[in-house]
């Protein structure tokens, strides 16, 4: 008979498993052409229950989701996107200036479904556990949650945007967020009008993906 507290044993991912979990990085994609099919709720919620399972330091769960359905709190959004991306748009000069203002980089209008991403950074959840020197994993774990939500939405077929031109405590007040919150990252979600392997900055000719081996020292 066997030990009832025996541990079971871990799951086995085979090569052809790893070959398509590599796909799934390679078609991973910043999406910001979207369709107008809705999502189904209960998508929107299994991905959000998917993106629980992401690692956190001291186990803290620091991510808060809102789910952004006001049309009214929506328009005011875009609006900040627009005001910022006018602003960043005086950081460039030339031929770069003329592309920059050629970028969609932002699927508002279209995507049916969108989440503003806080952390919070005030939570008593985790008992400060492993923050002590590096407040900012909690930010960080975070991210991590959003990269797997991204993952987990392409295996569905579903697109994500990630709009990182805003104000985030504009989008906090906007949306009336404890104040405590601090954005990380404002979501559009929806089925992709367009399937690309390549990121779009890279068919456009903004920025080539570059070698890894760029980024690798050895001490």
């Amino acid at each position: 008979m066997s030990d009832i507290n025996e541990t079971p044993p871990g799951p086995v991912f085979d090569d052809a498993f790893r070959e398509q979990l590599l796909d799934l990085f390679r078609w991973r994609r910043d999406v910001r052409h979207f369709n107008s099919e809705p999502l189904a709720a209960s998508d929107l919620d299994d991905l959000l229950n998917i993106m629980s399972l992401a690692p956190s330091v001291g186990n803290s769960q620091p991510w808060r989701f809102v789910k952004v359905g006001d049309a009214g709190r929506r328009a005011k959004i875009r609006a900040n996107f627009e005001a910022c991306n006018a602003d960043a748009l005086g950081d460039y000069a030339g031929e770069r200036a003329k592309l920059y203002a050629t970028l969609k980089l932002e699927g508002m209008e279209q995507a049916p479904s969108q989440i503003a991403v806080f952390v919070d950074e005030d939570t008593e959840a985790g008992r400060n556990l492993g923050q002590k020197t590096m407040p900012e994993t909690l930010r960080y774990s975070v991210v991590s949650a959003i990269n797997i939500l991204w993952l987990a939405a392409r295996a569905k077929g579903i697109g994500i945007g990630w709009v990182s031109i805003l104000d985030p405590v504009e989008v906090g007040k906007i949306l009336d967020v404890p104040e405590d919150w601090d954005l990380v990252a404002y979501l559009c979600i929806g089925y992709p009008e367009e399937e690309h392997i390549e990121p779009e900055l890279q068919r456009i000719g903004w920025q080539d993906r570059l070698d890894i081996s760029n980024f690798v020292i050895e001490r």
